[in-house]
């Protein structure tokens, strides 16, 4: 059973990334503004099916690492942190201002579950973060499931508060000053992450 204590830790170390604008409250932005509050259920529940996604690929992946080497498991946690690093060093020179997507046609479920699959920063969390907070010596299935609902709660509560502030709240969604500050308080919180694992690995 994982300590409450590093669902916490998870928890405060994937609030920035979930707090930066990306693929989920672009088209919850999108869905929300065209067809109300009621057209954020398919997102959210398309975001957290993919999370899900995440998670049981990591619980088969991390699982086997294990069991066949702690060596290994550390390196992984190794690569983790320099990934963080240059995802932290990217996602700051990458703050320039973009032109909104254009919202594509389709199931938003769909779209929202393979805009999670698809997403290189979830899947960071599961490849980088979720070995971070687990123990290696219990077994790694129960503890994936919990951070991985931990972080599914959370989720759902920041998109549904965003659903009910969007029609206040859109046009500051839609100025570069807003995504490029949220960009960069992300990108400094990656590196010290990253930094942070690997002092405790050195």
């Amino acid at each position: 059973m994982i300590h409450p204590y590093a669902v916490a830790g998870f928890l405060l170390a994937i609030l920035p990334l979930i707090a930066a604008p990306g693929a989920s409250l672009t088209l919850l932005v999108g869905q929300v503004t065209t067809g109300g509050r009621r057209r954020a259920a398919p997102v959210i529940l398309g975001t957290v099916t993919g999370l899900y996604v995440h998670a049981t690929l990591a619980m088969a992946g991390l699982s086997a690492l294990v069991m066949h080497s702690s060596q290994a498991f550390t390196t992984v946690k190794l690569a983790g942190a320099a990934y963080l690093i240059g995802l932290g060093i990217w996602t700051w020179r990458s703050t320039t201002p973009t032109r909104a997507r254009r919202q594509r046609s389709g199931s938003p479920y769909v779209q929202a579950l393979l805009s999670n699959v698809l997403n290189p920063k979830a899947a960071s969390i599961y490849l980088t973060l979720v070995p971070q907070f687990v123990a290696p010596e219990s077994p790694l299935t129960g503890q994936i499931l919990t951070l991985a609902t931990a972080h599914a709660l959370l989720m759902v509560v920041w998109l549904l508060t965003w659903a009910f502030l969007i029609h206040r709240a859109a046009h500051v969604l839609r100025r570069p000053w807003f995504r490029q500050a949220i960009a960069k308080a992300a990108s400094v919180v990656l590196v010290i992450l990253g930094l942070r694992t690997a002092a405790t690995l050195g």
